[in-house]
């Protein structure tokens, strides 16, 4: 089984954040999943992710190597991802609660990017993540999520081969 877990904050009030872009695309990837993936959205609160991952992990006697967590990526300009190995954003407080959690980094990442600020005029990134897309940025995002969904199916049928 792969676990497919996307991060975000619970709640309408962050609903169309930057932030909650990994349960965007757990909302998307869900239409088209492949047999033997399972998709979850934290009960938690982004910065908490870590006590929900290793609880699914833990009941479903799953090795890390098997974890696929969808997140926002401030390292990556919106309309950008990236699906890595052991590999992700300089900071990312959901991931950072994961790996804490796990001992380890070493599962896949699904980083969508959500970078779109005036680089003369920058938001800083934690106050950035938490604001909503702007019309014209879901088009791009939409965009995106169906490119990274088509990727991950590729992914995961060609992974086990």
């Amino acid at each position: 089984m792969k676990l497919i877990v996307g991060l975000g904050n619970v709640g309408a009030k962050y609903e169309n954040t930057r932030h909650n872009a990994g349960f965007k695309f757990v909302d998307e990837f869900d239409k088209f999943k492949p047999k033997g993936a399972a998709l979850h959205k934290p009960d938690t609160m982004m910065n908490n992710s870590g006590a929900f991952v290793a609880k699914l992990i833990n009941k479903n006697n799953l090795d890390i190597s098997n974890l696929y967590i969808v997140h926002d990526d401030l390292d990556l300009p919106l309309g950008g991802f990236k699906i890595q190995f052991g590999k992700g954003p300089k900071v990312h407080n959901g991931i950072n609660s994961i790996e804490e959690h796990l001992g380890s980094g070493d599962f896949w990442r699904v980083r969508i990017g959500v970078d779109n600020r005036d680089t003369d005029n920058r938001t800083p990134g934690d106050k950035y993540v938490l604001e909503e897309f702007t019309p014209e940025e879901r088009e791009k995002l939409f965009q995106v999520m169906k490119n990274a969904t088509t990727e991950l199916v590729l992914h995961l049928q060609n992974v086990d081969r």
